[in-house]
């Protein structure tokens, strides 16, 4: 346990550190932090893991990409390594790198079922993140690199 999570730390403090973040291989992105972001923060992290939360609101026909809209209702486009196999709707939680065009390219995605009535609230979800990235200084969900 104590290995996985100096690798972890080890690896995070290589790629959340601004002027020194570097790309990172897409078969380690389950490994690091990954920042929870909205389409207007999309271009900030460019070359970095994250985590996007949207509606789908259009798969194209290959199933190689579909569109999802944040909480504000911009839109963000995300490209997948595979043809979906399955229908795609509603909610889904995708992470990956950014593109330099702006593009999410998903290592993986999950669907955000709404069981038993209960809506996912993507607003108020989208609100939560801008109180996180207006004050990192109570919400560090990233680690520093030291010394």
């Amino acid at each position: 346990m104590q290995l996985n999570i100096s690798r972890a730390i080890l690896l995070s403090t290589e790629f959340s550190n601004g002027k020194n973040s570097k790309p990172v291989k897409m078969a380690g992105i389950l490994d690091v932090p990954k920042p929870r972001i909205t389409c207007s923060l999309l271009s900030q992290y460019i070359s970095r893991p994250v985590c996007f939360v949207g509606r789908v609101e259009k798969v194209h026909p290959t199933g190689k990409t579909f569109t999802v809209a944040d909480g504000e209702g911009k839109i963000a486009t995300v490209e997948l390594n595979d043809p979906l196999e399955e229908e795609l709707s509603g909610i889904v939680e995708v992470i990956g790198m950014v593109s330099n065009k702006g593009v999410l390219m998903a290592n993986t995605y999950n669907l955000l079922r709404e069981d038993k009535g209960i809506p996912f609230d993507l607003e108020l979800y989208t609100e939560a993140l801008k109180v996180i990235h207006d004050f990192p200084q109570h919400y560090p969900f990233e680690v520093a690199a030291s010394g």
